[in-house]
């Protein structure tokens, strides 16, 4: 799959479930609760305990493609290259790391890279991180999205942290091009409840494509 095609796959989408869970078979199971609920892209964070092997399984288990699996809290080069050696399609961090942006490069996956201010976005786009994950996105809200896009309207966003079903429209409007969502989405898996995952994650899906105006 090509790197292109990959951003295209995720922003298409627009959701990106943060997958955290104290056992891998927890974070599969959010994963899997998540797709029964219409969401076809997964972010596991290597915050779960050998987190590659369920981002493998997950890849075997979807190896039709249907499933877009990338890894997350990746925050060094030797964690991004264990992701991609086990099929991660995409790497995501709380920050950008110089090394780990070149290491994407070099093998044509994604980066999305955290960075919140003015100075550290254009420091990851300059750097090749095509979609900038504004993370915490609760610190400023919807609304930084449609400013920072004034000085970088080619911009592409996801922002992260402080999304939820009362707000991810307006995320959407302002111009996020995908939201990444945690614990408002799978909270329910806390309690064993991952039917009130799937639950959720079909009320996002909606959200978003009304948001986008039904498409």
């Amino acid at each position: 799959m090509k790197k292109e095609e990959i951003i295209s796959r995720i922003t298409q989408g627009g959701i990106v479930p943060v997958v955290r869970a104290e056992t891998p078979e927890i974070a599969e199971k959010i994963a899997l609760a998540c797709v029964e609920g219409g969401i076809q892209t997964i972010e596991v964070t290597f915050t779960v305990p050998h987190a590659e092997k369920v981002i493998a399984a997950l890849c075997e288990k979807f190896n039709d493609g249907s499933l877009l699996v990338g890894a997350g809290t990746v925050l060094d080069v030797a964690t991004a290259r264990l992701a991609l050696e086990n099929g991660a399609k995409f790497i995501v961090s709380p920050g950008f790391d110089l090394d780990v942006a070149h290491l994407c490069t070099h093998h044509q996956i994604p980066y999305l890279a955290g960075a919140l201010t003015p100075t550290e976005i254009y420091n990851a786009m300059k750097n090749g991180v095509e979609i900038v994950k504004i993370f915490p996105g609760s610190a400023f809200g919807p609304s930084y999205i449609k400013a920072i896009k004034g000085p970088y309207p080619n911009g592409r966003f996801m922002p992260t942290g402080g999304v939820s079903l009362e707000n991810v429209e307006e995320w959407i409007h302002n111009g996020a091009v995908a939201v990444g969502i945690g614990s408002e989405l799978t909270a329910p898996a806390k309690k064993g409840d991952f039917a009130g995952v799937t639950a959720l994650a079909k009320q996002f899906v909606v959200k978003v494509q009304a948001a986008r105006g039904g498409k």
